[in-house]
C-alpha cells in the first residue's frame, strides 16, 4: 500500500468516526476507479454505512466529505458521484513523491508481507505418467507456477506439487500399449489393446525396447520402462518451461502406506460411509454434493475418490494453511466431492480451492488445429515451446482467465510485432535499456544520486500517469494473489507498456536539458523495473535487447 492511499484512508477513518463511533475499525478501502475520469481512488463507505447511519449514501457522502481535513499537498480535489461513491484525486507533488518511495525502498517494489508466511501448497498438472504433457497442461503449469511465484512475492511461503497417478488401470493399459507395439516391432505382433494408448510416442518407447528387453519378460517390465521414459520427457518439458516442483507424490507410495484405509476408517467412524449394493458409499449429500459417492466398489477395489480422500488428509496435516489445486475441465464434477470429504473429515472447506483451467484451441493461419485424442494425435506442449519459446508460451497461456476457454495463435505467438502482447512488453524493457546504456555512457554522465535528481520536473500528463500507473502494482500482485488469477497481472503490464511506448513516441527522454533528462531517466528506470518484477513473476525473460 503507497503512502498516499495510507493517508487518504486515515483520512477517510477519522470522519467515519466521528459519524459513527461504534463503526470496527479497519472497515475503510480504497479502489482503483474503472475510468480516470473518476479520480486516482475511490471508496464506497457511504454506501456501506447506509444501513448502521439510516441515511442515503450521497448524504453520508457529503457529511463524510465535510469532516474531512486534508492538504493540497496530497489531495487536489474530493467528488462524490452517485450512489454513493467519494472520488480523490491526487496533487502532482503527492504523484511525485509516490515515484521517489517506489525507488527508494530497499525491498523490491511490489513485495509485500500480507501473507505473513502462511503455507500454501499448490497442486497442478498432475497429469497422468501415460504419454507427453499436451496443451490443455501446458496452461496448468503456467498458471500453476506463475501464481506461486505471485503468491511467494505476498509473502506466502509456496510449495508446488506435483501429483503421480503411477498406478492403477492407466498404467496397466500404458504396459498392455507398450508391449503390444514391443511384439508388432518384432515381428510377433498379437493384436493391439482396444482402449490402448495409440501416440507415435508409444512405439517410440517399444522399438527403443527391443535391443534392452527380452520379448517374454512380464508386462509390468514394459511399464515400468514406459513410465521411466515418460516420467524423463515430462520432467524435461517443464523444467525447459520453467517449472519445478518441490514435491513429486506417488499414488503409489500411498496406497502402500495404508494411509487410504485410515482415512475411510475415520469418514466411517464418523458416520459418513455405508453399503449398498455391495459397495462402499461416501454420504457427500451431507455436504451439498448433488448425490452420494462410491469410494469402495463391489469387487473391493478403491474408486478414484478414495486416495484422493487420504492425500488431501495428509496435505492439511502437513500443516498447509491454504491447499490450491489446479484441474483441467474434465474434472469439474469432481470439485464438491473433494470439498465434501475434506468438511467431513474436519478440514476447513475454504481452506481448499479448486482451479478449473479450461481447454486451449490452437489456431494456425487463423483456423483450429484438429486433434483427435482417440487416435493418440495431440499437441503437445513440446511442440509448442519448440515452437513458439518458452516465455510466449507462457504468456498466450494465461491471457484468459483460467476459467476461460482459450484462443491460442501460434502466428501471433511467434511474431516479433507490436501486435503481439508479449513482444510488445518486453520490447518496452528492452528500450528502457538501451535508453539507459546511453544515459550511462561518457556522453551523458548523470552521476547523481537519486535524491538530487529534480523529479519535480516531471509535469507532462503522460509522466503522471505513468507514475500514478506504478503505484498501483503492489496492488496488482495482491489482487492477482487474492484472486488466485495471474492474468489480472498480464492485463496491467500490457497497460504499462502502452502508456510508456506512447510517452516514448510523444517526448525525448534524452534532452538537452539535464536536468530534465535525469528526472525521465529516473522514470522510466522506475518503469523498467516494474516491467522486470512483473514479467519475473509471470516466468517470463525480461530482455536488455530485442
Amino acid at each position: 500500500m503507497s503512502k498516499i492511499e495510507k493517508k487518504i484512508i486515515d483520512i477517510i477513518s477519522k470522519s467515519v468516526k466521528v459519524m459513527c463511533p461504534d463503526c470496527p475499525e479497519g472497515i475503510v478501502y480504497l479502489e482503483y476507479p474503472k475510468e480516470r475520469k473518476f479520480g486516482d481512488f475511490s471508496t464506497n463507505i457511504a454506501m456501506r454505512l447506509t444501513k448502521e447511519l439510516k441515511r442515503p449514501p450521497l448524504q453520508i457522502a457529503a457529511d463524510l466529505v465535510k469532516e474531512m481535513s486534508w492538504s493540497k499537498d496530497d489531495i487536489d480535489e474530493i467528488k462524490i458521484e452517485k450512489p454513493g461513491f467519494i472520488n480523490f484525486y491526487l496533487s502532482r507533488s503527492s504523484v511525485i513523491n509516490e515515484l521517489k518511495d517506489i525507488l527508494g525502498r530497499k525491498e523490491r517494489f511490489g513485495c509485500s508481507a500480507v501473507g505473513k508466511g502462511k503455507k500454501v501448497q499448490i497442486e497442478f498438472v498432475s497429469a497422468n505418467p501415460t504419454g507427453p504433457l499436451t496443451v490443455a497442461h501446458g496452461r496448468q503449469a503456467a498458471v500453476g507456477d506463475s501464481l506461486a511465484r505471485i503468491m511467494e512475492a505476498c509473502g506466502y511461503k509456496v510449495t508446488r506439487e506435483y501429483y503421480l497417478n503411477d498406478e492403477g488401470v492407466q498404467m496397466n493399459l500404458l504396459a498392455k500399449s507398450v508391449r503390444a507395439r514391443f511384439l508388432e516391432a518384432v515381428g510377433e505382433g498379437s493384436g493391439f489393446p482396444e482402449d490402448g494408448y495409440k501416440g507415435a510416442y508409444i512405439c517410440d518407447i517399444a522399438k527403443e525396447m527391443t535391443s534392452k528387453i527380452k520379448k517374454d519378460a512380464p508386462e509390468t517390465v514394459f511399464g515400468d520402462y514406459a513410465y521411466k521414459e515418460i516420467m524423463a520427457t515430462i520432467k524435461k518439458d517443464l523444467d525447459d518451461f520453467g517449472v519445478k516442483f518441490d514435491v513429486w507424490y506417488s499414488q503409489k507410495k500411498l496406497s502402500k502406506s495404508g494411509k487410504i484405509k485410515k482415512a475411510l476408517a475415520i469418514l466411517k467412524d464418523k458416520g459418513f460411509l455405508y453399503e449398498k449394493d455391495g459397495a462402499t458409499w461416501f454420504a457427500s449429500t451431507r455436504f451439498n454434493d448433488d448425490k452420494d459417492r462410491v469410494v469402495i466398489k463391489n469387487d473391493g477395489t478403491y474408486t478414484y475418490l478414495a486416495p484422493d480422500i487420504a492425500y488431501h488428509k495428509e496435505k492439511f496435516e502437513k500443516g498447509y494453511n491454504r491447499v490450491i489445486n489446479i484441474w483441467g475441465p474434465d474434472h469439474h464434477g469432481y470439485v464438491n466431492r473433494m470439498k465434501a470429504a475434506c468438511q467431513a473429515l474436519g478440514f476447513d472447506k475454504d481452506s481448499l480451492s479448486i482451479l478449473i483451467s479450461q481447454l486451449v484451441t490452437l489456431y494456425r493461419d487463423k483456423k483450429p488445429m484438429k486433434m483427435s485424442t482417440r487416435e493418440g494425435e495431440f499437441i503437445t506442449l513440446r511442440q509448442v515451446i519448440d515452437e513458439v519459446g518458452k516465455d510466449a508460451g507462457r504468456f498466450f497461456f494465461m491471457m484468459r482467465r483460467t476459467d476461460s476457454h482459450l484462443d491460442f495463435d501460434l502466428e501471433l505467438a511467434k511474431s516479433k510485432s507490436m501486435d503481439n502482447p508479449v513482444y510488445y512488453i518486453q520490447y518496452a524493457h528492452a528500450r528502457i535499456a538501451s535508453i539507459e546504456a546511453w544515459g550511462r555512457s561518457p556522453f551523458f554522465n548523470k552521476n547523481k544520486k537519486m535524491g538530487s535528481v529534480p523529479i519535480h520536473l516531471l509535469d507532462k500528463p503522460e509522466e503522471i500517469n505513468l507514475i500514478k500507473n506504478l503505484m498501483r502494482y503492489p496492488k496488482i500482485i495482491q489482487t492477482a494473489a487474492n484472486n488466485l488469477e495471474p492474468y489480472v497481472l498480464l492485463f496491467y503490464l500490457q497497460e504499462l507498456a502502452s502508456l510508456f511506448h506512447s510517452y516514448y513516441n510523444s517526448y525525448r527522454v534524452v534532452t538537452d536539458d539535464n536536468n530534465v533528462t535525469g528526472a525521465r531517466l529516473t522514470l522510466i528506470k522506475a518503469v523498467k523495473e516494474v516491467l522486470f518484477s512483473g514479467l519475473s513473476l509471470l516466468g517470463v525473460n525480461a530482455p536488455e535487447k530485442m
